[in-house]
């Protein structure tokens, strides 16, 4: 799995409701196109720029109720693309258990900006669907590095005490990698 960030959305060249959401890897020039609807496009900015609407919108009522109910999203993942369609899961802990639930990619990607959570991207995936820019991004990283810390930590100390001490190792690393990066 690598990590990846949203880097921008474009329109559509095909269709006019049609919206293409770059994927980016860090410091590099490889991007995974996704296209997205004119909603998905909209849930992703408001997340993106961390906009508040008057209202609650699904995405920010899921949020909430996770937060009421002491779950948070660990990370998500993009796991296979079928006929071009990209497949998603959000893994989510409450510092105990951890489930994984199915999730349309562009759902799981603004719940991830609102959540400050990995998005990771399978290599199959990669390999499949990314594009080489000319140029390469450059220091792309997560909207609040310190609040994606303190969760990693809360996830390290629930797997040591599971005694996970696979999953710890790789935690402490992508903490180690954040903290690098600050």
């Amino acid at each position: 799995m690598k990590r990846v960030y949203p880097l921008t959305i474009q329109n559509g060249m095909s269709q006019s409701e049609s919206y293409i959401l770059m994927l980016c890897e860090p410091n590099s020039n490889t991007q995974i196109p996704i296209f997205i609807g004119a909603h998905e496009a909209q849930g992703i900015l408001l997340a993106k720029e961390a906009i508040k609407t008057k209202r609650p919108m699904t995405h920010e009522l899921m949020v909430h109720v996770m937060n009421d109910y002491g779950l948070y999203l660990r990370e998500v993942t993009i796991d296979k693309v079928i006929e071009g369609i990209f497949y998603s899961s959000l893994h989510m802990s409450d510092g105990f258990n951890e489930k994984r639930f199915d999730s349309r990619t562009s759902d799981a990607i603004t719940l991830a900006l609102m959540c400050d959570c990995p998005i990771l991207v399978s290599d199959e995936v990669l390999e499949e669907t990314s594009v080489k820019m000319d140029t390469p991004t450059f220091g792309s990283t997560p909207s609040n590095p310190q609040k994606e810390i303190a969760l990693l930590e809360q996830e390290l100390a629930a797997c040591e005490e599971r005694e996970d001490y696979e999953r710890a190792a790789e935690i402490q690393k992508e903490i180690d990698k954040l903290k690098e990066d600050l």
